[in-house]
């Protein structure tokens, strides 16, 4: 448990209010700057750096949290979630954040990441960690560098300590035509997650190119732009093999 809790900094690049898309119910978003993954589909790319964020404290953060609050708890259901980016590029001021949240405001707290980082986050920070919204993009290690630019070993190694730890995980998957879709790399990812245990709804979420803009005004090629959205029926065709593994999926 942490015992003292510093009073840390971090590249904040914006926060918002969302329903039903960064974890369950009505959310306060925290969008940390910097991400070390360099994925073909990001659909946030302004996001990937750093820089691209500005220098705030946990207390500005918190302060505006609690804003929310009371319209939070009052719908229900809902809680924080710190996205990206990628929280874990700055484990001090991610764990900080959640602990304020969850022990400070009573929020629920969720930790979206691509678990490629997944040794920063000490026993502290992952106590104060309700939900983990983990991405898994590929089975296929080749296709997943190629996506991502990183290796999937590290987000698997996480996703095998989050089940030892018995944290709840929500497992998020992008269906890309052509890419992602093969039925043996969906079956890869479907059998991996039914072996944790505890993977309790899998996210299949169409590829789109809401982004391309962001891409173009950073002066970087959007190299799918060609690549058409998953239909109907592929969605529903993904989801369908997750849910042959015994898995949640919508």
């Amino acid at each position: 448990m942490r015992t003292t809790v510093p009073k840390a900094s971090g590249s904040v690049h914006s926060w918002d209010l969302s329903t039903g898309v960064d974890g369950p119910g009505t959310r306060f978003v925290v969008f940390l700057a910097g991400c070390p993954l360099n994925c073909l589909y990001c659909h946030n790319p302004d996001t990937m750096r750093m820089a691209s964020g500005h220098r705030t404290t946990a207390d500005e953060v918190v302060a505006e949290a609690a804003k929310y609050t009371a319209f939070i708890h009052a719908s229900g259901s809902g809680g924080a979630t710190l996205s990206g980016g990628e929280p874990l590029l700055q484990p001090a001021f991610t764990g900080e954040l959640l602990h304020r949240f969850k022990h400070e405001l009573g929020l629920h707290t969720a930790l979206d990441t691509s678990g490629f980082l997944g040794a920063r986050a000490d026993d502290a920070l992952l106590a104060d960690t309700d939900l983990v919204l983990l991405d898994i993009k590929s089975w296929d290690r080749a296709l997943y560098r190629r996506l991502t630019g990183q290796r999937l070993e590290p987000t698997l190694d996480f996703a095998r300590r989050l089940a030892d730890l018995g944290k709840d995980v929500h497992l998020r998957f992008v269906l890309v035509p052509g890419l992602t879709d093969p039925p043996e790399n969906i079956a890869g990812v479907a059998a991996f997650a039914a072996s944790l245990g505890n993977v309790s709804r899998v996210d299949v979420l169409p590829f789109h190119k809401l982004g391309q803009s962001k891409w173009t005004a950073l002066g970087r090629e959007f190299t799918l732009a060609d690549t058409p959205a998953p239909t109907a029926e592929q969605v529903r065709a993904a989801r369908d093999a997750f849910a042959a593994h015994g898995l949640r999926a919508v």
